[in-house]
C-alpha cells in the first residue's frame, strides 16, 4: 500500500479486503471474516450478489451519469415509483441522494423551505433527541444528539437545533414505571419543548424509529411514536423519521415505522437501499410538502452533484427486487428471532451483559460492569475497542461503540448481519462473538 490514504484513524493498520462471498469478507492474506454488522448495517445482501452487480454494469454500459439539472433517467424514475409503491398513503415524492447525511440535510432544509413557501417563515427550530445520530455533515450533526461526535464541532453547529431525552426503557425508566407510561412521559417532552420554544417557531421533530450505533439498537416503546405524531399534528410540526440505518428491511419491515403504526411527513433512507453496492440515499416526503414548493417558488433551493445517479438507482432497483422476490424480510424476521434466542442462550447468564435488544436483524448488546445496578465499565477502559480487536482476531466483524448512556459512559455491540444469513451462520456468529467477548473481558481484567 502507498500509505497516502487518509483513513478514519491514523493509528494502526487495517487488513486489505480482497473479495466477498455471501456473508463473508476475505482479506488479501486469505483470512475470512463473518460480517456480523453489515459493515455499518449496510450490506444487506452480503458481498457477492450477482443480480445487483449485473444491474449496475448494464447501466454503466447505457449511461453512467447525467446531471439532474439537465436530465432525469429511467432508473431514477423507476426507483422513485417503486419506493412510493412501498410507502404509506400520503408519501408521494422521492428525492434521491448519495447517502444518509445527504438525506437528512435534504429533509431539514425541505422542512424549513416548506414553511417559508407557505408563509410561516417564523418556523425555523428543529427538535431531536439526545443519543440519536443523524449524520456527519454539520446540519445533520447539529440535529443529532451524539455528544461525542458533536463535542469538538459545537461552535459550528446551528443553534436552531434542540434535543429532548431518548426513549430507552431499560436504561432510563423509573422504578415501577410501566413501559407504556414511560414511553408517554418521554413523548410528552416534545410538547414541553415546543411550548418552551414557542409553538409557531418549530418546524420539525426528527427521530430514528430504532436508534442505531449511538445507543445500540434501541426501539421506542409501544405508543411512543403515536403520541409524538399527535403532538406534531397539534402544533403543526413536521415529523421526520430517520430510517438510514433501521429502514429498507433491516428491522423486519421495509419501513421500521410500520411497526409503530405511524406515518411521518418526511422519511430519510440510505444504507440498505443500495446494500453497499452503490452509494445511494433517499428523502421521501408527503404530497402536501411537495405541493407547498411546487405551488410556491417551484424550486427546492438545495442539491447534490450525484443525486439521482443512474447507476446507483439501477443497483437499488435490483436490491428491492431481491428483497421482494426472495422474501428476504421474512428471513430477517426469522433469523432475527433465532439470533436473539442464541444471544440469550450464550450471554443471558453473563454478569457483564445487561441487555439484549432490537428489531429484526438490528440488535444490540449492552455491556455493564454490574448487572444489577447497570453501572457501566469505566470509559477509560475502552472495552468496546478491545472487543472490536478481539472479534477481528476471531474472524468476526461487529460494530462495538462507546458512550452508550450519555456520549461518554457505556459500551455496546451492534449486530446487523446481511439479510441472507442462515441459521448455521448465525450459530457461527454467536460462537465467535462469545469467544471475542470472553477474550476482551479477560484482557480487561474481569475474568
Amino acid at each position: 500500500m502507498s500509505g497516502h490514504v487518509f483513513g478514519r484513524q491514523t493509528k494502526g493498520l487495517l487488513p486489505t479486503v480482497a473479495r466477498g462471498e455471501g456473508v463473508w469478507l476475505i482479506d488479501s492474506s486469505g483470512k475470512r471474516y463473518l460480517d456480523g454488522c453489515g459493515g455499518a448495517a449496510i450490506s444487506s445482501l452480503g458481498h457477492s450478489n450477482t443480480r445487483v452487480l449485473e444491474a449496475a454494469k448494464a447501466q454503466l454500459d447505457a449511461i453512467s451519469f447525467a446531471h439532474t439539472g439537465f436530465f432525469t433517467s429511467e432508473p431514477a424514475e423507476k426507483l422513485a415509483d417503486r419506493l412510493i409503491e412501498k410507502a404509506p398513503a400520503g408519501i408521494e415524492r422521492v428525492y434521491l441522494v448519495s447517502g444518509g447525511s445527504e438525506a437528512v440535510e435534504s429533509a431539514i432544509k425541505l422542512a424549513r423551505q416548506y414553511f417559508v413557501e407557505i408563509g410561516q417563515d417564523q418556523r425555523a427550530q428543529v427538535i431531536s433527541r439526545w443519543q440519536s445520530y443523524h449524520g456527519n455533515t454539520l446540519g445533520a450533526l447539529a440535529a443529532g444528539g451524539n455528544k461525542w461526535r458533536r463535542a469538538q464541532f459545537e461552535p459550528l453547529l446551528a443553534p436552531a437545533m434542540h434535543q429532548i431525552d431518548p426513549c430507552h426503557y431499560w436504561r432510563r425508566a423509573e422504578t415501577g414505571e410501566s413501559r407504556f407510561d414511560y414511553g408517554q412521559r418521554m413523548a410528552n417532552q416534545l410538547e414541553d419543548k415546543i411550548l418552551e420554544l414557542g409553538p409557531q417557531s418549530v418546524a420539525a421533530f426528527i427521530a430514528e424509529p430504532v436508534v442505531g450505533a449511538t445507543m445500540g439498537a434501541v426501539a421506542a416503546e409501544t405508543g411512543y411514536f403515536k403520541r409524538i405524531r399527535q403532538i406534531c399534528d397539534k402544533y403543526g410540526v413536521l415529523l421526520i423519521l430517520d430510517e438510514v440505518m433501521c429502514g429498507a428491511g433491516r428491522a423486519g419491515s421495509f419501513f421500521a415505522f410500520e411497526q409503530d403504526e405511524v406515518v411521518p411527513d418526511i422519511i430519510c433512507m440510505a444504507k440498505g437501499l443500495g446494500a453497499g453496492i452503490q452509494p445511494i440515499g433517499a428523502m421521501l416526503c408527503s404530497g402536501r410538502i411537495y405541493e407547498g414548493i411546487a405551488q410556491g417558488s417551484g424550486f427546492f433551493q438545495h442539491g447534490h452533484t450525484y443525486m439521482g445517479h443512474p447507476v446507483a438507482a439501477a443497483a437499488s432497483l435490483a436490491v428491492l427486487a431481491e428483497l421482494d422476490e426472495r422474501d428476504l424480510l421474512q428471513n430477517v424476521r426469522d433469523m432475527g428471532n433465532f439470533l436473539v434466542d442464541a444471544l440469550n442462550a450464550r450471554f443471558g447468564q453473563n454478569p457483564y451483559v445487561g441487555d439484549i435488544r432490537g428489531r429484526g436483524l438490528l440488535l444490540g448488546i449492552e455491556l455493564v460492569a454490574d448487572k444489577q445496578s447497570k453501572v457501566p465499565f469505566e470509559a477509560s477502559l475502552g472495552l468496546n475497542k478491545i472487543i472490536k480487536r478481539t472479534a477481528m482476531e476471531q474472524g468476526l466483524m461487529i460494530y462495538p461503540f462507546g458512550g452508550t448512556i450519555d456520549g461518554k459512559s457505556g459500551d455496546h455491540i451492534l449486530l446487523a448481519p446481511p439479510f441472507i444469513i442462515s441459521a448455521e451462520e448465525v450459530g457461527e456468529l454467536v460462537e465467535r462473538l462469545g469467544k471475542s467477548v470472553d477474550l476482551a473481558l479477560a484482557q480487561a481484567g474481569y475474568y
